[in-house]
């Protein structure tokens, strides 16, 4: 039995994810943005141990959070899933200043996971849009699109492989119909969830994969070239440590 925490598991494929895993006799902390959101994803997925608290388009809220995360024990997974989309573009962290967008998708993460003690498995959540991304660290916080942000999440992945000791992955969940995809989206939302909880568990695909793999539909795909770039992830690490005054432990 493993012990998974998902951020951004209110609804859609996070909170779907959870289930899945409670289901099948895992121990999961769900994460939601505020007190209402928490109440609501606990009675949605009665059997998680508990929900954690804490708006990560704030900086201190997510430094709060890691802290609340790391307090609660240790954790076998962490599913980078939260995530926010377009029509955020132009809006603003409260405490930060930095476009809310870049904060919620590239910095939170980035920092949940320097401060939560490292699991056997770290999930980032990417989407093929990042085949559309550039890392941007000349003009980071600034001009960061979802894209982008999307590209950041598989150098993350990367270069925990490379510094953590923890079997680091990024997933594409495609084009599925929640809330952010849209209901119209035409991918299935199953096969999302069966790709999430095999990078969580390391079973199929991710058993074999080397460290740092991008996740399609359950199989190893090929992100985009730019990703694979050492250089660029620790480049990507050192830009994030300096805006968020958190730096990763080696």
């Amino acid at each position: 039995m493993a012990r998974i925490f998902i951020t951004g598991s209110t609804d859609g494929i996070g909170l779907l994810t959870a289930k899945k895993l409670v289901a099948d006799g895992h121990q999961v902390v769900l994460h939601a943005r505020n007190q209402k959101r928490a109440a609501a994803a606990q009675a949605a997925c009665p059997g998680a141990e508990m929900v954690l608290v804490g708006d990560l388009s704030n900086l201190a809220e997510t430094k709060a959070l890691a802290a609340a995360a790391k307090e609660s024990g240790a954790f076998d997974c962490v599913i980078h899933n939260a995530g926010v989309y377009r029509g955020q573009d132009n809006a603003v962290s409260r405490d930060t200043g930095y476009p809310r967008l870049f904060v919620v998708n590239t910095l939170a993460p980035y920092v949940l996971a320097a401060l939560i003690p490292l699991p056997s498995h770290l999930v980032f959540v990417s989407s093929s849009m990042h085949y559309g991304g550039r890392p941007k660290l000349d003009t980071m916080p600034r001009n960061v699109t979802y894209s982008d942000s999307k590209l950041h999440n598989v150098m993350l992945g990367k270069y925990f492989a490379r510094h953590g000791k923890t079997q680091a992955s990024s997933v594409d969940p495609g084009w599925v119909p929640t809330k952010l995809g849209g209901r119209s989206a035409p991918d299935s939302i199953e096969d999302s969830v069966k790709t999430y909880v095999m990078a969580a568990l390391g079973t199929g695909a991710a058993a074999t994969a080397p460290n740092g793999a991008y996740f399609v539909n359950s199989q190893k795909g090929r992100p985009q070239a730019v990703a694979d770039d050492e250089t660029l992830q620790d480049a990507l690490v050192a830009k994030l440590a300096e805006l968020s005054g958190v730096k990763v432990e080696k």
